[in-house]
């Protein structure tokens, strides 16, 4: 079977971790391909996503690699035994990779953490305030390129239809509630939404007021997916220019740490409900 030329980030992420406890044994990419009986291409493909690999074959290699956590090697394993095709698939060639990653991360996410310091959470967002975002990107997407977007955005909420939906904190700073980047009524409409999802089950949602004080200067807009382990926990940076994945353990835990240190500043639960209904009125 050839490599796999585009491997989705749950691929790759499966593969970098398996070089970490490669890395970790002291061993060559070299060494470790002789213990399979095969080479350093081999293991090379393997790390990056590129082949896929069985449950058996990741215990053969954490034996190799004398790695005791045994809590992340059998979640490794479950990570070869998925059989899903999600509906994000049908987006494939349509939008970058990149949209799809995130589908995947939050189909698969325990639980979700979410901060936006300028735009509604993605996964919150109407239609109207969703196509709005994608039609000021510059230079202009094509009618077709928005429409995808637009529809893979609001479809990426089915997670919360299922019988367990991933259990939900949102941290959105009072200036993501006011920007307009469309008319006052896509607004006034989003808004109202946003007041709906905070009653969700699953969903908690705080408002970060402008008049906080000792606001957290770092803060960056993320999608922090809590994993089955805290080492499998990814976050993902959402900017205007491009996303990417974060994995690294140090980093995990700096934006875990910023994260809940705006969510103990926020307002309460009550009081950003109260405070959204009051900007509808406002508008």
């Amino acid at each position: 079977m050839p490599p796999r030329s585009n491997p989705t980030a749950r691929q790759a992420r499966l593969g970098a971790e398996l070089r970490k406890l490669r890395e970790a044994a002291g061993l060559s990419a070299r060494e470790a391909g002789a213990l399979l009986g095969g080479g350093a291409a081999q293991i090379s493909h393997i790390e990056a996503g590129r082949w896929g690999v069985s449950a058996d074959r990741i215990r053969q290699l954490a034996s190799y690699y004398k790695a005791s956590n045994v809590r992340l090697i059998n979640e490794l394993c479950a990570m070869t035994d998925e059989r899903v095709r999600g509906w994000w698939e049908q987006y494939r060639g349509l939008l970058t990779p990149g949209f799809l990653d995130v589908s995947e991360l939050e189909h698969h996410a325990r639980a979700l953490h979410l901060l936006q310091i300028t735009y509604v959470p993605g996964i919150f967002q109407t239609e109207d305030y969703a196509r709005a975002l994608f039609e000021g990107s510059i230079p202009p997407l094509p009618e077709a390129s928005v429409r995808a977007r637009t529809e893979h955005r609001i479809r990426r909420r089915v997670i919360y239809e299922r019988t367990s939906p991933p259990e939900t904190l949102a941290v959105i700073h009072e200036a993501a509630l006011r920007m307009r980047y469309a008319s006052s009524a896509v607004q006034r409409d989003q808004l109202r939404f946003l007041a709906e999802v905070a009653e969700w089950p699953s969903v908690t949602l705080l408002v970060v007021p402008f008049d906080m004080d000792n606001l957290v200067g770092t803060a960056q807009s993320m999608l922090y997916a809590v994993g089955p382990i805290p080492e499998l926990d990814t976050v993902q940076i959402d900017n205007a220019f491009r996303g990417g994945f974060v994995t690294a353990n140090a980093l995990l835990s700096m934006y875990n740490t910023m994260f809940h240190t705006l969510a103990d500043k926020a307002l309460s639960p009550d009081d950003s409900r109260k405070f959204i209904h009051r900007l509808v009125q406002e508008m």
